[in-house]
């Protein structure tokens, strides 16, 4: 009888380690967040490139749902409304047109993952450097409307579990997102793409999202408190933090600029590298990058606006080259003008050109990098520009524009991904040399967009 007993307690033992295995393997029970495809449909990572208004408008019978908050075209009221997208997956790594419009429902990768934030209940932390005082930060002065050199200028989203597992969301986009959930939400300007007061949905844009352990967590925060990332930690609009001790350790850390002359690489458990610049660290943007990843040559689209580096040969180093940095060299690195999607040539400058015929390719924010050598077939997303200085002349300096600023780099090895990105990126360059009358005044002006 005994004996029967004991069967039949070992036999309910085994249905119920079974059924709920997390319980008994000393996991967490949570299921992990995700990057989201679309609503339900988790994924690895996505990259969406959202389309400038003037190569790929929104209809204006068409109007932004602002499910987040705001109004269509902000205060502002942009009328020129760019949302069309292509996206990619972990999935499907190849490039396509996306469904409907970047931001505007749960059909799509950016609506989907901010709303499994915004309406949900994981911790999270939301960084900008220009969220235009919506909220207000310590670091913008009374008159100032962002926070300036030697901060990071990233922008984006982490979100995670109490376990620590989540993801990260990278945006280009100034002012958005500037609430993290529903619980608090933004007060002073909308929180939706195409109903903040920026010029988000006039401009290309790029979003990056990547599924993170609680390992991966740790490196990010990490990186962020390298890049010097703008935000507060103990205002709840922009942050929750909640999970793990080390996580909440780190994540209490940020919100002050790193003015040392460091930078940080890590691969994560995906194979995806992080590489983080320090503000101190008076460098190149993309050179540097370049450098860290073993002198790969580079094609790169930034808001390319203002103190202009123009596409240099990976013969030299700089001469704005930070003692940090001298055991490494760049590769070459070439400023993508023009790129082409569907037969439609689109601009990938921070200034609108025109194409033969006269027609304006729009301007590009998004900042993206492709290598361009024989080797493996990476593809970064960041969130700088290539504005700064390659050598003192005129009014630069080493410290002028990006290069003393702080930044995030993600490099994917997938060449699917890299193939298409590669076809996106493909039109004119910039030229070596800037024109002789910019390389002798020099200019200090930038838009830090």
């Amino acid at each position: 009888m005994r004996r029967a007993k004991f069967c039949i307690q070992l036999f309910l033992l085994f249905l119920v380690v079974s059924f709920f295995p997390a319980q008994f393997s000393g996991q967490g029970t949570q299921t992990a967040p995700s990057p989201l495809w679309s609503a339900n449909h988790p994924v690895d990572w996505w990259f969406a490139f959202k389309f400038n208004a003037e190569t790929f408008p929104r209809p204006t019978t068409s109007v932004p749902a602002c499910m987040f908050g705001g109004t269509p075209g902000g205060t502002r009221k942009y009328t020129r409304i760019g949302q069309s997208y292509v996206a990619a997956s972990s999935e499907h790594a190849a490039l396509a047109k996306g469904p409907g419009y970047l931001g505007d429902s749960l059909a799509d990768p950016v609506g989907a993952t901010f709303d499994e934030v915004y309406n949900g209940d994981l911790s999270y932390i939301v960084w900008n450097d220009q969220f235009y005082r919506s909220p207000v930060l310590a670091c913008e002065g009374s008159s100032a409307v962002e926070c300036g050199a030697k901060w990071g200028h990233s922008k984006g989203m982490l979100a995670w579990n109490d376990d620590g597992n989540g993801f990260i969301l990278q945006v280009t986009t100034p002012s958005w997102p500037g609430a993290g959930n529903s619980a608090n939400p933004r007060a002073g300007d909308g929180n939706s793409l195409g109903c903040v007061n920026d010029d988000d949905v006039d401009l290309s844009q790029g979003f990056f999202a990547l599924k993170l352990t609680k390992d991966d967590l740790l490196k990010v925060l990490a990186a962020l408190q390298t890049e010097g990332a703008v935000t507060d930690p103990s205002n709840p609009q922009i942050a929750k933090i909640g999970g793990p001790q080390e996580a909440k350790d780190a994540a209490a850390k940020l919100g002050s600029p790193n003015t040392t002359s460091t930078f940080t690489q890590a691969t994560l458990s995906s194979g995806v590298q992080v590489i983080a610049k320090a503000g101190g660290l008076a460098a190149p943007p993309w050179q540097f990058v370049s450098a860290v990843l073993g002198k790969v040559p580079l094609r790169v689209a930034t808001f390319w606006q203002g103190a202009l580096i123009y596409s240099t040969p990976g013969r030299t180093k700089p001469d704005c080259w930070p003692t940090a940095l001298q055991s490494l060299s760049p590769g070459t690195v070439q400023i993508v003008k023009t790129g082409i999607w569907d037969g439609t040539t689109i601009g990938l400058t921070g200034t609108s050109q025109k194409d033969a015929s006269g027609n304006s390719l729009g301007a590009n924010h998004a900042k993206i990098g492709v290598s361009t050598g024989s080797g493996s077939p990476l593809t970064i997303f960041a969130d700088m520009n290539q504005d700064g200085a390659i050598s003192p002349v005129g009014k630069l300096t080493c410290s002028s524009s990006q290069n003393a600023r702080g930044g995030l780099f993600f490099v994917v090895e997938n060449e699917d991904l890299h193939k298409s990105v590669t076809a996106l990126l493909t039109g004119k360059y910039a030229p070596s040399k800037a024109p002789a009358a910019t390389r002798t005044a020099g200019t200090t002006s930038a838009a830090t967009h």
